[in-house]
């Protein structure tokens, strides 16, 4: 049996390991486009703030690692899959044959309309190149402009400012991270940014890009305001989008993202998807989503590997899911954060210690929750999203005092042993 996984971050490697545990002895190919050991995109901003080096980011540290469980690693660009003839063909090694395929080719930045976007001095950061040029010029001192304000760029900006530089972000939400946070939450979040003395415009678009002095000058960022950032460098952090251009003409089903079953199973018999590319059952929707989270990318590569390798399993689907560190103001937001028509909600707002918990309800169950500086209880949120607890007399409790969600928590964990 011939595997080929195409995309080598968490979810193809974690797939590739758990084909071989129940594959012993067919042949696994895990492609990747980057001449780099598999490495992980989320380790790049902490390679950027010095905390670890290149070696840091790989998926897997230990020399040999793939050699020993006999998965094949091949560095190329996949250009088109034939699902009909069971073949694909690679950019440098032309046709290659497979038995079953798994598409894990994540995400790729967006780049807006922009005049100017391509000038030097403007970089994504995504790749391990696109971090490396950033270190060159994000030097202490130097005057960084970045380009939204969403969870990616958010985690961004924690490695900008970890080294010494000005930075100017541009948000054209009307609040930071306007996909994750509740408006308050989001406002919260600025305001935290801008007392650690960055500043924040939201509601507000770069519109042009230029050169101040010429091609190694410096930058000079119109915004639709008609105000002026003058910019060493300008990143652009303006949301991903995944990588399904080499499947047109194949067959396989794509929406937003590469759609897929229960079992990541795509259109296409013996054909599956998991990660960023793929549009899978939503735990909390029940509607296919493109969840862009880790957790959920090693999990869809599981249970596609255990698939293909005939060994049948489900995902009971994928909650969304996330928690950001911003200059050390924690944030966290899951399921349906922004509630369901008709249902109950709570608020509770401590500005002053930047403290807030937003809890949403349908009928007695939590089905969303947004949490800023209260860390402590990201697992209970989770646990009750997740589990679908029914609360019964207990959401009354929180409509009162949303603070008593561990209690709760508790009880009905009691309740139900």
């Amino acid at each position: 049996m011939e595997h080929v996984i195409i995309g080598n971050g968490p979810a193809g490697v974690v797939a590739a390991e758990a084909l071989r545990a129940a594959d012993p002895a067919s042949r696994i190919m895990l492609i990747g486009d980057e001449p780099h050991p598999p490495y992980s995109r989320m380790a790049l901003p902490y390679l950027m703030m010095g905390r670890i080096d290149e070696p840091g980011t790989y998926l897997r540290k230990t020399p040999g690692h793939f050699d020993r469980l006999r998965i094949e690693l091949q560095a190329d660009r996949v250009e088109q899959v034939d699902p009909r003839a069971g073949r694909l063909r690679l950019r440098q090694a032309g046709p290659m044959a497979y038995d079953r395929l798994l598409i894990a080719t994540g995400s790729r930045p967006v780049t807006p309309p922009i005049l100017g976007v391509d000038l030097p001095g403007v970089h994504s950061c995504w790749t391990m190149e696109d971090a490396r040029k950033i270190m060159e010029r994000a030097t202490k001192g130097s005057r960084v402009l970045q380009i939204g304000a969403g969870f990616i760029g958010c985690i961004i900006l924690e490695a900008l400012a970890a080294r010494g530089v000005h930075l100017t972000v541009v948000e054209m939400g009307d609040r930071m991270v306007p996909r994750m946070m509740t408006p308050v939450a989001g406002d919260m979040i600025r305001m935290w940014c801008e007392a650690k003395k960055v500043r924040v415009h939201v509601a507000s678009r770069v519109v042009a890009i230029r050169s101040a002095k010429g091609k190694s000058g410096p930058l000079l960022a119109t915004l639709d305001s008609k105000d002026e950032i003058r910019a060493d460098l300008v990143i652009v952090a303006a949301g991903v989008r995944p990588n399904t251009e080499f499947l047109d003409g194949s067959g396989i089903a794509c929406d937003a993202g590469i759609l897929v079953d229960e079992t990541m199973q795509t259109s296409v018999p013996g054909v599956y998807a998991a990660g960023d590319v793929s549009q899978a059952p939503d735990l909390s929707t029940g509607t296919k989503t493109v969840n862009a989270i880790q957790p959920n990318a090693v999990e869809q590569g599981r249970i596609a590997a255990l698939n293909m390798a005939g060994k049948p399993a489900r995902s009971h689907g994928g909650l969304a899911l996330n928690v950001l560190d911003t200059l050390g103001l924690i944030s966290s937001s899951f399921g349906k954060w922004w509630g369901e028509p008709g249902g109950d909600s709570v608020e509770l707002v401590d500005a002053e210690h930047f403290k807030y918990l937003s809890l949403q309800f349908q009928e007695d169950r939590l089905i969303g929750a947004t949490s800023i500086g209260l860390t402590e209880d990201v697992g209970v949120l989770r646990g009750l999203i997740d589990g679908r607890v029914r609360l019964g007399p207990w959401k009354a409790h929180l409509l009162r005092d949303p603070i008593r969600i561990k209690e709760a928590y508790l009880a009905r964990a009691q309740a139900a042993a």
